[in-house]
């Protein structure tokens, strides 16, 4: 066995990556996704790619299934225990109104009904000591009232359980003992930070979603030990590291944005070995467009993420790697709002329908019609030739739908028309690059773009244009990349504890003696769940001026200097606020340690992908249409297959490969990179 699959659900398409560590094959596939049985698209892949699961050593998984849960509220019908007293923590929140001015603002139903969300006798005090104990008798008639209500999960978050998880841990026992077969989480054993009420939103994201992901990895898991596969299945985590089924199962809310993560993994591969320094992630799937910036090799990690967004969403306490997401995919649709605006997404036409293009039913025109019409996309060419695109049925989805209501019409108007669509969806995008670098404190145009997705290199030279970005790079096999992140991924725990101290010698010496006790633990947990391997470790301080409320996450730099952690977070506070207080005093708020374990994987070099031939490569020509230019230009295209290293040449072009196309601008010129990149530098027009 010498085999690694990296498998990436996404919304329109599932894609799978095959590595023979020993051989140097790679092998690509995508199919639809099945949204009926994920199981099966997944080995749809598995066939298209001539691969057998019984060589594979790991299957490294990543899957949206989570998050479509929490967003749909598709998951399972779960209750809520609490301290007595604080039963409408989820529903008052942070007690905040994020938008003030809107009179119309609602937030997002509770993920739990009041009529579900019970109180049981017991309290902790803040510094983790006794001042109610834990009813027995409550958790009895508590069990009785959920038997009678047939529920499928129960989440228990008792306040102040960070600083003493006692309680929660009795109460979760007992009630495993009364209601067998319900699935129970606890707040503390997700996190173990103050906050009272990210924390129990979390305990209940994750039992809302416990059930339906606990037997989809069991099933899933069956089903590829029937094909002979004895390997271990790892599931992608969200804070870029990849976790072994049994503690997801427990904890499946660390696979909330277990999707995207892969690229951004992928992309910080890249940046490192081709030292591009510092780089934007985007990817251009079917569904959504993501983004995330990677700095020195590394990508940032939040440790709040928003479900459903931070005006009108939940919290999830737990690191997720910090991306913007927008509705805006190949599969999201345009459509006319009530003023005869233009709009794009969030609706998608996701895998089934799909498109018009695709000839399945589909209506409704979507970002790929727009780019098929247009010339951008050959309508033989899509997914290697796997898929025939229907041009016609694009234009008349254009047409009728947004063309003629607007007032456009013949062979013009529905071009017109396509190019709005474009334009709308890279503006969406832009935004989207704008909101993960601007408001970070990044200026953009010392970025590279690395775009990725099955509709990222479409889109990528627009983008850069946009916001004034000189270089794009595109990796190769980009409409698989995020599984080929998957390959590149260790195992990764976190772990966070509240920290609350003077900023001073004596804090920091009895801060690293706990970050060394975390990694020990951290070190334990790793090598039983993966067996005895090198693991390397990260530590994070939260810090804040003293008197304010929020806190900044910031490196701790060489152990002991206190000076250079002081300097550390002043110049983060300056760039992420414009201003700072040196003279002002600091206060530990939280420490966060990371720890990483060695797992086998390729080099970058095995994912190059290989030239068909040698010589000089042949280019084919077709009329593809640039807004810049207002026409039609002759445009090369060429098989990206075909194209070796070190290859040169001028725009306009389309370099077309299984999984995606690439458009080259009239004034942009292209390189074939070392590890067979393509490299982009955007003229200016």
């Amino acid at each position: 066995m010498s085999y690694i699959f990296a498998v990436d659900i996404g919304g329109t398409f599932t894609d799978l990556v095959a590595c023979d560590l020993d051989t140097g094959a790679v092998s690509y596939s995508k199919s639809p996704t099945t949204y009926g049985n994920f199981g099966d698209g997944i080995f749809d892949c598995i066939r298209k790619a001539a691969v057998e699961p019984r060589d594979a050593l790991f299957v490294k998984h990543g899957t949206t299934l989570v998050i479509n849960s929490l967003l749909q509220r598709a998951g399972a019908k779960t209750a809520l225990a609490t301290t007595r007293g604080f039963r409408d923590v989820l529903e008052i929140g942070r007690g905040n109104r994020t938008q003030p001015f809107n009179l119309r603002f609602r937030r997002d139903q509770a993920l739990i009904p009041r009529e579900r969300r019970f109180e049981v006798s017991e309290r902790m005090a803040a510094d983790g000591t006794v001042r109610t104990a834990l009813s027995d008798e409550d958790l009895v008639l508590l069990a009785e009232r959920l038997r009678e209500e047939k529920i499928d999960a129960l989440a228990i978050s008792f306040l102040n359980a960070y600083a003493n998880s006692e309680h929660e841990d009795k109460a979760a026992a007992r009630m495993r003992q009364l209601l067998p077969g319900v699935f129970v989480s606890t707040g503390s054993s997700l996190s173990r930070e103050w906050h009272e009420f990210e924390r129990t939103a979390t305990a209940a994201a994750n039992a809302y979603v416990g059930p339906q992901t606990s037997e989809y990895i069991a099933e899933f898991d069956r089903h590829l030990r029937t094909t002979g596969f004895t390997g271990s299945l790892l599931m992608m985590g969200s804070h870029g590291g990849v976790l072994s089924t049994e503690r997801v199962r427990r904890e499946p809310i660390a696979l909330v944005e277990s999707g995207p993560v892969g690229g951004c993994i992928g992309a910080a591969a890249y940046a490192d070995s081709l030292e591009l320094g510092n780089v934007i992630a985007f990817d251009m799937g079917g569904t959504t467009a993501k983004c995330a910036l990677v700095e020195d090799g590394r990508f940032a990690v939040e440790s709040t993420y928003h479900v459903g967004g931070f005006d009108t969403g939940f919290p999830i306490r737990g690191n997720v790697i910090d991306i913007i997401e927008v509705g805006a995919g190949g599969g999201s649709i345009a459509w006319l709002d009530q003023q005869g605006r233009l709009q794009i997404g969030p609706r998608s036409a996701g895998s089934t329908p799909g498109p018009a293009c695709y000839g399945r039913g589909g209506i409704e025109p979507a970002v790929t019609d727009a780019n098929l019409v247009l010339g951008r996309l050959d309508p033989n060419h899509f997914l290697g030739g796997e898929m025939v695109l229907d041009p016609a049925k694009s234009v008349a989805a254009i047409r009728k739908n947004i063309a003629e209501p607007l007032g456009y019409s013949g062979d013009a108007g529905v071009i017109r028309a396509a190019q709005g669509i474009l334009t709308i969806a890279d503006l969406t995008m832009a935004d989207a690059i704008k909101r993960i670098s601007i408001t970070r404190g990044r200026d953009p145009r010392d970025f590279t773009l690395f775009c990725y997705g099955g509709g990222g290199p479409l889109h990528g030279v627009q983008l850069a244009r946009e916001l004034h970005i000189p270089r794009v790079i595109v990796p190769p096999e980009p409409g698989n990349f995020s599984a080929v992140g998957m390959l590149l991924a260790d195992a990764r725990l976190d772990t966070a504890r509240t920290y609350l101290a003077n900023f001073d010698e004596n804090s920091l010496s009895e801060a690293l003696g706990r970050f060394a006790a975390l990694e020990d633990e951290s070190r334990a947990s790793l090598e039983k769940e993966f067996g005895p391997r090198p693991v390397s470790f990260g530590r994070q301080v939260e810090l804040r001026y003293k008197g304010q409320k929020h806190s900044l996450k910031v490196e701790l730099p060489q152990i002991g200097d206190l000076a250079a952690l002081h300097d550390v977070f002043n110049r983060e506070y300056q760039r992420r606020y414009g201003h700072s207080n040196a003279k002002a005093k600091l206060e530990f708020v939280a420490l966060h340690s990371t720890a990483m374990l060695e797992i086998r994987r390729p080099d970058l070099g095995q994912l190059t992908g290989k030239t068909k031939v040698s010589g000089t490569p042949v280019a084919r020509n077709r009329p593809v249409y640039f807004a810049d230019e207002g026409d039609r230009l002759m445009t090369s295209v060429y098989d990206r297959y075909a194209l070796p290293v070190g290859f040169k040449a001028t725009g306009p072009a389309v370099i077309e490969e299984y999984g995606s196309s690439t458009l080259v601008g009239p004034r942009d010129h292209f390189e074939i990179g070392k590890l067979g990149e393509i490299r982009i530098e955007c003229g200016k027009y």
